[in-house]
């Protein structure tokens, strides 16, 4: 494991993630909040394993993310990963949360915004993630938003996701990305994807239909001198995909029953998902498997076109 890139930052690559970075070849960041937020032990574990073999399938190197004592750790070995899958009561740390966590010495699995976070620390340009957040239903009262839009204004990587879930207002969250001038990129295909719904029914800004050319994209971006991520979205695999009405109806009951029960914050999430895992009869959980491979499979693609495309210009 090598420690800190400059003194000061408490954050240690893997060795293969640290060797991968210095010969410019490419690298895919991985939230660990899938290892202990979703599944139960050992089925977590297999599922980080999974997710990191699609990365690798697809000619780059996975990296994923977690913090214990006192450090950001870019690229978790089998170990780590095996310590977060058992451990029980690992917090979930966004961006904010991260100095306490690091000054405490405590473990940590880390969101998007803290992955991004990490990313750009470490200087790994592609981040893979099944679903982003966004804004909630009902944000005009109570200003819930999530704070994967805030670091995407904020980190220089490029978020490679499904979109968005469904118990989110879609609508909004493409206002917040375009007003902060978060450019998003469909993959092949024409709308904003859903999550575990193949589109949300909004079109999307920019459809690109090749992997080269998205890099070229991404890089621009940056050489245009802007400080912020890029998001890349690609739909569910059609035979994965859930029909976009059974989950509005699934969502508009919990949703119902999450008020009568005084269900808010940061526990309505995980209260919604559930709620839509039970009603499709456990196809959101296949569904959350399926995005998680083609996502990380995706961004390594990218991710590789990306870093020949910087070789080629003598840039690492």
């Amino acid at each position: 494991m090598r420690s800190e890139l400059r003194p000061g930052i408490p954050l240690r690559l893997g060795d293969e993630v640290a060797d991968a970075l210095s010969a410019g070849n490419a690298v895919v960041a991985l939230e660990s909040n899938v290892i202990t937020h979703g599944l139960s032990y050992p089925d977590n574990a297999a599922t980080a394993r999974k997710v990191e073999a699609a990365v690798r399938a697809s000619g780059a190197v996975p990296a994923t993310i977690g913090i214990q004592d006192g450090h950001i750790i870019a690229g978790m070995n089998e170990q780590e990963i095996e310590r977060f899958a058992v451990t029980p009561g690992i917090p979930k740390v966004s961006s904010r949360d991260m100095p306490i966590v690091l000054a405490s010495a405590g473990m940590g699995a880390t969101t998007i915004a803290s992955s991004l976070v990490a990313a750009h620390l470490a200087g790994i340009p592609f981040l893979a993630s099944a679903g982003m957040g966004g804004v909630h239903r009902g944000a005009e009262k109570t200003m819930d938003i999530s704070s994967d839009l805030i670091q995407l204004t904020r980190s220089k990587v490029a978020a490679v996701c499904a979109g968005a879930k469904s118990i989110l207002d879609l609508g909004l969250t493409m206002e917040v990305l375009e007003t902060q001038c978060v450019p998003v990129i469909s993959y092949a295909f024409d709308d904003f994807p859903a999550f575990y719904c193949r589109s949300s029914g909004l079109r999307s800004p920019h459809r690109l239909d090749d992997e080269d050319t998205i890099a070229r994209a991404v890089e621009l971006h940056w050489t245009l001198g802007n400080e912020s991520a890029i998001l890349i979205t690609s739909p569910i695999r059609e035979q994965d995909a859930i029909d976009s009405g059974e989950v509005d109806a699934a969502i508009t009951e919990a949703t119902a029953a999450a008020t009568r029960e005084g269900v808010s914050g940061n526990a309505l999430t995980k209260y919604l998902m559930r709620a839509v895992d039970r009603a499709t009869g456990g196809r959101s959980s296949k569904a959350n498997m399926s995005v998680l491979i083609s996502t990380a499979e995706l961004a390594g693609r990218i991710a590789v076109a990306h870093a020949n495309q910087r070789r080629a210009r003598g840039q690492r």
